[in-house]
């Protein structure tokens, strides 16, 4: 019941949830990641830990090879905290937790024991925001840095697409719950984000209304207490032939269009993409590494 799947499995005892995984901590990467924001990221790199599994179940979902929780390592809490440690001694500007909604008792475990014995780092919670406010509330004083997404505000899309009518109903209560919890934005002397919320906004082709209305609503809601990341590196992927609508990238006008709307509804904390973002490049191996 972590999630707002309520899918009522117990995977303490093995069974498998709609996340696709069990309680059993699978991990697929464990690594020093470039590509985040720039003030997440940084010349030394966000310590990201992918995890296995997710409660999305997107049907373009970039990481489709660990989001089935098919792919993975698994590991005791013990382990992941040592792996906290170790990307904090490969000097990573933080711990970025990815798509860890699932595994939220296990991490808050980890991150306890890894604080013990010297951890220091910012730690990055890093979702689909498809969450519940209960399960986050859990993690309030353990989470420096909340980064989640809003990919819908229109019910019918979000059921098309990830099987969720009610991703807005659960997003937006989120994300108010993660501004409450890490507050204003606050960076160090290098530009490194030590604590707030950054809010992720993948354009998809052809919706950009949606992607208006997000933008506006975050607007309103937040103003500059939050970052938001339009992002532009929708990737079409193979299995998208029963949504043709999807199997095209988003046009450069249709993102400059989104941009200059940003600009014009007075959004200045903001991150725009390239259009090399687009390139399949930037989705990384899950190849077991630092796991």
């Amino acid at each position: 019941m972590l999630c707002p799947r309520n899918c009522g499995v117990n995977r303490n005892q093995g069974e498998i949830g709609f996340c696709g995984v069990t309680s059993e901590l699978l991990v697929a990467r464990a690594a020093l990641h470039m590509w985040e924001e720039p003030c997440l990221s940084g010349e030394k790199g966000s310590g990201t830990v992918f995890f296995s599994g997710c409660a999305m179940g997107c049907v373009f979902c970039q990481n489709h090879e660990i989001a089935l929780g098919r792919k993975g390592k698994i590991i005791s809490v013990s382990r992941l905290a040592e792996i906290f440690l170790e990307l904090q001694e490969k000097g990573a500007n933080n711990i970025n937790l990815v798509t860890p909604s699932h595994y939220v008792p296990q991490i808050i475990k980890a991150i306890r024991q890894a604080k013990k014995r010297g951890l220091v780092l910012p730690i990055v919670y890093n979702s689909s925001g498809y969450e519940k406010v209960e399960t986050l509330k859990l993690l309030d004083g353990l989470i420096d840095i909340y980064l989640p997404d809003f990919k819908y505000m229109d019910g019918e899309i979000a059921h098309r697409y990830s099987r969720c009518r009610d991703y807005a109903q659960f997003a937006k209560p989120a994300i108010e719950e993660m501004v409450r919890q890490t507050g204003e934005p606050l960076f160090n002397e290098e530009g490194i984000m030590i604590r707030g919320t950054i809010v992720r906004h993948l354009s998809l082709p052809g919706f950009l209304h949606d992607s208006k209305d997000i933008l506006t609503d975050l607007q309103d809601t937040f103003k500059d207490r939050i970052f938001i990341s339009i992002m532009n590196q929708y990737t079409p992927m193979i299995s998208l032939k029963k949504y043709p609508e999807l199997t095209r990238k988003v046009t450069k006008e249709e993102y400059d269009e989104l941009v200059m709307f940003a600009k014009l509804i007075r959004i200045h904390h903001a991150f725009i993409q390239e259009e090399e973002t687009q390139d399949e490049s930037f989705i990384p191996s899950f190849d077991g590494e630092g796991v």
